[in-house]
């Protein structure tokens, strides 16, 4: 039996300074820039809008961490559900999606708990399994690179109960730890979640979606819309190096100063991505209003925004009009050079390229 070479402490973990003069310094501009993104995701009038657009954003980076790569055009016409053009990586990123927006709804529902049967039914959605928490022995964490075991998790599925009950009481009981501030225990969760590893794959994703949703829980953010895996891609050798840093080396500062400077830096960057939305969402109100003021509706507004890539079916659906009408519309649209129309095969699509160029940007990091 493989035997933990790290042992999962207690949270907060004892001993530990969690209030250092490095540590203040980098929560400042987290706090600032998260509170300016709370206020800014305000300026779209349908939050879902955001939490359907970025959250697609979201899935995307935090797939590529764990090696599922997609492109964004391939993305976006899997959001289509046009079935002949999605890949097994594509249907690996829509699925977290799909998870990050329900455990978000749920956790809404239940009154702001994040709760274990929770995470298990979201890993259940990412990974299209019925499975739990880990029941069998032998897992290790290794290096991609040079494949040598860096890290032993638990291993007895008794032990990985425990701490998963222990890390869902700190979780949600704010009365442990009462002088901790919401974000360095939001990076003292996500370190103990990746350390027990509870299930048998998408450990690193259902840990950014416990993230994200953490944040909402306590109010820092209204909906799930840090898109937080891009930094933590462009940094991921350092992420990693850092979470094992503490296992090895007890470093449990540099560790909280790299999740909160993952949160300041990813913070002003959705900033930028959502001021880009509502100026787009402005200027293309006012053409539809000049160019076809018979067209002009703010469901048809969100339609566009909300899907990238969009479709007749979309239209109809959220407008409430027949399938005709629906097409009419798009196609008018196309002639005045709102959208482009494409088309896989025999299905049809529209895209608002504007849209789709300001998202590939924010990609790059360019917002």
């Amino acid at each position: 039996m493989l035997t933990p070479t790290y042992q999962i402490p207690a949270l907060p973990p004892p001993g530990i300074d969690l209030d250092s003069t490095e540590i203040l310094r980098a929560l400042a501009p987290a706090h600032r820039y998260l509170a300016e993104l709370k206020g800014s995701a305000k300026s779209i009038p349908n939050q879902a809008i955001l939490v359907n657009t970025l959250a697609l954003q979201e899935a995307k980076a935090s797939s590529e961490i764990e090696s599922y790569v997609t492109t964004q055009d391939e993305l976006f016409q899997a959001d289509l559900h046009l079935a002949e053009t999605i890949s097994p990586a594509a249907k690996e990123v829509a699925r977290y999606r799909e998870a990050l927006t329900w455990g978000f709804e749920r956790m809404r529902r239940q009154q702001g708990l994040l709760t274990n049967s929770m995470l298990t039914e979201l890993f259940q959605m990412l990974k299209n399994s019925a499975e739990g928490f880990r029941i069998q022995g032998g897992t290790v964490l290794k290096n991609e690179r040079t494949g040598a075991t860096v890290f032993v998790p638990p291993q007895e599925p008794a032990e990985i109960e425990r701490h998963m009950r222990e890390l869902e009481r700190f979780t949600n009981d704010e009365t442990i730890g009462t002088e901790l501030d919401p974000l360095v225990r939001m990076a003292l969760i996500h370190h103990q979640f990746e350390s027990i590893h509870p299930f048998s794959d998408g450990n690193g994703r259902i840990g950014r979606i416990l993230c994200v949703l953490y944040l909402t829980k306590m109010g820092l953010l209204d909906t799930p819309v840090l898109y937080l895996s891009r930094y933590i891609n462009q940094h991921k050798a350092d992420y990693y190096r850092l979470l094992q840093a503490v296992r090895d080396q007890g470093q449990w500062e540099a560790w909280l100063v790299f999740m909160l400077n993952a949160v300041a830096h990813t913070a002003q960057s959705t900033i930028a991505l959502v001021e880009g939305m509502r100026q787009q969402m402005i200027e293309t109100k006012q053409r539809l209003r000049q160019e076809l003021p018979k067209l002009y509706s703010q469901d048809l507004l969100n339609n566009l925004f909300r899907h990238p890539y969009t479709r007749i079916e979309f239209v109809q659906k959220d407008l409430g009009v027949t399938r005709q009408t629906a097409a009419k519309y798009l196609r008018q649209l196309a002639q005045v050079g709102l959208v482009r129309e494409h088309s896989v095969g025999k299905a049809v699509y529209f895209i608002n390229e504007p849209l789709v160029r300001l998202l590939m940007q924010a990609e790059r990091g360019e917002t």
